[in-house]
Formats: C-alpha cells, structure tokens, sequence
C-alpha cells in the first residue's frame, strides 16, 4: 500500500459503485506466452484505463478471470505428478487469486500515485457458495489453460485423463465443472472496503468454490466458476449501480462470424431476455457476459457494459460499447 492522506480522499458518500470484471487473458496479449513480465506489462497498461472510473468518481471493485493461470498450474501438476504432492482445483484458484490480485493492486496503486490520486487497493480471496447438486459437476465445461491444436489436447487427454473440448473455433482446451455462483461470503468486506474509499480486487478466477457441509462449514470443491456471473451476483450483493464487463472487442456483435455481422450498440432487458432463451452468443465466451449482466439488472442494478479497456473511456459517454439498462 501507498501512505495516504485520508483528509485528500473525496467523499464516499454519493459516490456510485461499478463492479470491473475482465478476464484472465487479459494479462496475456496474442502472441505472448504468459511470462511474470507480460503479465506485470499487461496489468499497467489495464489499470491506466481502469484509473478513468476513479477520475469521474466511481468506487471500485475489479475482478478477473484466470484461464489460462490455472491451466498453467493443472498443467505443472500433471507434469510433477511423480514428484510434487497434488493439490486440489479450488486451492489453485485461490493461488491464481493472490498472484493476479496482486499485480493489479500493485500496478493500480502505481497508477494511482503517477496521477496523484490518493486510494488503497487491497486484494481479497474470494469463496463463493454453490450448490453442490448444480448440473456442471456433471458435464465439465468450463475452458482452462491454453489453447491447443487438437492432437496436442487429445495427446494430453490420454496421458492425464482430461476432458477436452475445442473453444468456439479458436483451438481446442481442456475443461472443468463451472457451477453457477449462489452468493459471495466476503461480500460485506468488499462493500466496506469500497464505501470507506479503497479499490477492492476480489472475485478473481470467479472465487474460490465452496459449498457447506451438513455441520455448516465450508468445503473447498473441485471447480472454476465463471468470472463474469460471479462478478454479476457480487455487483448485486454489494449494491453496485454499474456492471462493466471488458473483454476482447468493443461492443457485443450479432453473426460474429458471418460477413453480416454488426455491432449492438444498446440492448433493452427484453431484447437481452430473448438473446438468452435463444442462446444467441456462445457459451464459451459471450453468452456469460450477456447473462451476468441481464442477472444483475434483473436484479435491481441500473446499467451494465460490455467493451474492450481502450474503449472504455469513450463507452463510458455512450460514443462506443454495448450498452444495458434495467427495467424502468
């Protein structure tokens, strides 16, 4: 943390919160191989576009996927097997929780002090509760790790026993149990940390799962939660007005894939609830951002965006972006 000068921090008291959730490839620029200093580049340049929310006054809350970090880590204990004792899925999620957690409030609060604007960041690992009847236990479907060429991701199959899927035309990656989030336990000090002035990073890798046991305690569980409807549910939970959601693109496109395709600018709660019944963006990429964002509108929340962090400041003003607003 940087020292601070509590009396220099604006009032908290009508200031809007906005929950930030970008997802884990964003430490990771195409072409790169996912090295310590890519990933400290990568959360330097995300945070100078995540500082324009604190300049017009937002508290904040970013969380973050993991994908391809946690892959990394399943990969390494496969490889270490006969050597290194295993550990299970939701303790790597934690540890993925700490590492990024750690070099986003680092490179936000050198961001911050560059322009001098005076916050705390603080890091939290996240459990989330769900509901250990949920489907996905089931029918392992969640991306992790890197993308593959198919011989590679069924050599790996044989020889780990993984369950591997190609990802929406991009190469094929191996995938885990995603159970939907039920509700977040660190919830309450997220929202002290914000209304007391402080950037939370939490919810990253969408939490670690948990469930309870029949005593009431909490039981880690073999998962990866995704980011995007963590993020919807937390942004709930802590009373959030704003759900912004940064990915890979600008805005939310129709027939991504088609030479027709054309960019969504606004996306009534109607519109939203019939892109979802008919499942018209895919579920290994947007179709969770589409989700997480109609959830927490439904839920009572105001706006919600999807863009990319060098649009942000331009969708933010409505010149760029997908834009989503509650009922009225």
């Amino acid at each position: 943390m940087i020292a601070s000068n509590r009396s220099d921090w604006p009032q908290t008291t009508a200031q809007p919160t906005a929950v930030v959730a970008m997802g884990g490839h964003a430490f990771i620029q195409s072409g790169e191989t996912g090295t310590y200093e890519e990933h400290e580049r990568n959360a330097r340049m995300i945070c100078r576009e995540l500082t324009v929310l604190v300049e017009r006054g937002y508290r904040m809350v970013i969380t973050h996927g993991n994908g391809p970090q946690v892959g990394d880590l399943l990969l390494r204990q496969e490889l270490t097997r006969d050597s290194m004792p295993r550990w299970p899925l939701d303790v790597l999620v934690a540890q993925t929780e700490g590492s990024l957690g750690y070099l986003m409030q680092r490179a936000l609060l050198n961001e911050l002090r560059s322009r001098g604007i005076h916050r705390y960041v603080v890091s939290m690992i996240t459990q989330v509760v769900v509901d250990p009847n949920d489907a996905a236990f089931g029918n392992p479907a969640k991306p992790v790790g890197p993308f593959m060429r198919q011989e590679e991701a069924e050599r790996l199959r044989d020889q780990f026993g993984w369950i591997v899927r190609e990802d929406a035309g991009r190469g094929w990656r191996r995938v885990v149990p995603s159970p939907k989030p039920v509700r977040i336990v660190q919830a309450e000090m997220v929202r002290e940390a914000v209304h007391s002035g402080n950037i939370a990073v939490a919810g990253g890798g969408g939490g670690v799962p948990v469930t309870l046991d029949p005593a009431g305690d909490y039981v880690g569980v073999e998962a990866v939660i995704d980011k995007d409807l963590t993020s919807g549910v937390l942004a709930t939970d802590i009373g959030a007005e704003l759900l912004v959601i940064l990915t890979a693109v600008d805005a939310v496109y129709l027939d991504w894939s088609t030479p027709n395709r054309r960019r969504v600018g606004a996306v009534t709660m109607s519109e939203c609830e019939q892109y979802i019944a008919n499942g018209t963006f895919p579920a290994g990429s947007m179709g969770p951002k589409v989700e997480a964002i109609f959830g927490f509108l439904e839920r009572g929340g105001r706006r919600g965006l999807i863009t990319d962090p060098q649009s942000l400041r331009d969708a933010l003003d409505g010149r760029a972006g997908t834009h989503f607003i509650g009922r009225i």
